[in-house]
């Protein structure tokens, strides 16, 4: 599966040089970057596109290679925290105790050994720091679970990710976005050994 971005707003902004060709073939594809590098821009630009979707300035030609754009799954760990939405669980009560008393890192896992298995097969999972409050331990075992999807579900997984764990792994192909120049990163001043960098 490639995506060939021909034009985007943001990424023009953060000096991208267009076209970009993003090879998208490998099913556990992650994007890597600085704060401000694009990462989620990006990954909400391939949802776009894998769902057929427009949007102001963004122009895209995306060839899917077989891949099922049926089922496009996009899970921010942010915004789609379950323990934020809790009106979703009326009627669930043991679902509504499990949130109301677990740690964010156990609702984490729960929608990786729960939630995400339960998609179709062939599903597309878009995950935007999936590793968000959990453990080392615990970000290799969401790496394996990742990979029983790939392996048993057939799943295509891209993530955008600041997770040595997940980056380092053997099984992952790595797109680096620090590999362009970008306005949006933070300044080299910022933590230098033997200053201070309270203002």
């Amino acid at each position: 599966m490639f995506l060939k971005i021909l034009a985007h707003p943001v990424l023009v902004h953060l000096n991208f040089h267009m076209p970009i060709v993003m090879d998208l073939r490998h099913p556990l594809t992650l994007i890597q970057g600085e704060n401000g590098s694009g990462k989620s821009t990006l990954l909400h630009s391939i949802h776009l596109a894998l769902r057929n979707q427009q949007a102001d300035g963004y122009v895209y030609r995306l060839d899917p290679q077989g891949a099922n754009t049926e089922s496009v799954f996009l899970f921010d760990a942010e915004a789609h925290n379950p323990r934020a939405h809790l009106e979703l669980f009326e009627g669930q009560p043991e679902m509504l105790d499990f949130l109301q008393t677990a740690s964010h890192g156990q609702v984490m896992l729960s929608m990786f050994s729960q939630t995400f298995p339960s998609f179709p097969d062939g599903t597309i999972l878009l995950l935007d720091e999936p590793e968000m409050a959990l453990s080392p331990s615990n970000q290799k075992r969401i790496l394996k679970m990742l990979m029983e999807l790939v392996d048993q579900k057939k799943f295509r997984v891209i993530a955008a990710t600041h997770s040595p764990v997940l980056i380092d792994s053997k099984d992952t192909y790595v797109i680096n976005l620090d590999n362009h120049i970008n306005r949006n990163i933070p300044s080299e001043d910022l933590g230098m050994p033997g200053a201070s960098t309270i203002q």
